[in-house]
């Protein structure tokens, strides 16, 4: 099942997405006006039960940020061993993983133009695989953190290079510019450890493969992020975690090779699905 907020005919709905459109089920249950208050209801199944033998309710629609309202999206920094090394610093595996805070405003949805903005032009990618919580927790075992996923989805984490440099201990600017990352297309449920375990995600950039790897190479598993984080916060459901990118990311290159109005960017992991986005300068 494919869950997914959409718009179609200057509405916003969310429901399921299937082989011959988009089923809006959201009219059915008013008392969750969104699907981030269905996941905070775990009401996932309901709606999957809805939508049993349903006809699509709109073939001509476009996707939004798949939970365009979640007020908590933590990312997970420098988190395959690759990726590390690219930074050519020298450094050892970090003995804790880098966290950062980015907000729902900085991402749009599958097949919408990530925005480069006029003041700087380092736009870059990042495609990571994001998870949703389903269950409450703190200070939650690696061993039982599966249990508190409710949802897979993809994300691009666009970055604005430049501005991630503004500060000495922060990446929070630079990481936040209104539309430059994309989350989506939807929201596929965590059924299965081989969902995570087993995934391997790629990003092209015009067709040319540029980040290829498994999660089972990162340095701070899901499992172990899921912990850590719950350490310090209590994880409620509707949260999202960001968990790395791969080597390949265009500022890596020699030179840069940064996004440029134009570009398609796609994101990919089998089982969860393909998130596409072009490139467009900021209209002022």
């Amino acid at each position: 099942m494919k869950y997914a907020t959409f718009s179609a005919g200057g509405e916003r709905f969310y429901g399921v997405i299937t082989d011959t459109g988009a089923v809006a089920l959201s009219p059915d249950f008013s008392h969750w006006p969104t699907l981030f208050d269905v996941i905070e209801a775990g009401g996932l199944d309901d709606l999957a039960r809805a939508a049993q033998g349903r006809s699509a309710t709109h073939t001509d629609y476009s996707f939004e940020m798949v939970l365009p309202n979640a007020p908590r999206i933590l990312c997970v920094g420098v988190n395959f061993p690759d990726r590390n090394a690219e930074y050519k610093d020298g450094s050892a595996q970090p003995k804790h993983m880098s966290l950062f805070p980015r907000f729902a405003s900085g991402f749009t949805g599958h097949n919408h133009p990530l925005i480069r903005p006029p003041e700087n032009h380092t736009l870059d990618y990042e495609g990571e695989v994001a998870i949703v919580i389903g269950k409450a927790g703190r200070r939650i075992p690696a061993a039982k953190a599966y249990d508190h996923i409710a949802a897979l989805t993809l994300c691009n984490e666009g970055t604005i290079r430049d501005w991630v440099r503004h500060a000495k201990f922060n990446v929070t600017q630079g990481k936040n510019w209104d539309r430059s990352g994309a989350i989506g297309p939807w929201l596929v449920p965590f059924t299965d450890a081989a969902q995570l375990d087993e995934a391997r995600i790629q990003t092209h950039v015009n067709g040319e493969l540029r980040q290829d790897d498994h999660l089972r190479n990162m340095m701070f598993p899901i499992r172990k992020e899921i912990a850590y984080i719950s350490t310090f916060m209590t994880l409620q459901p509707g949260d999202i975690i960001v968990t790395g990118t791969p080597i390949g990311a265009g500022a890596r290159f020699d030179p840069p090779r940064y996004l440029v109005p134009g570009d398609v960017v796609e994101v990919s992991v089998d089982g969860v699905g393909t998130l596409r986005n072009t490139v467009e300068d900021e209209v002022l």
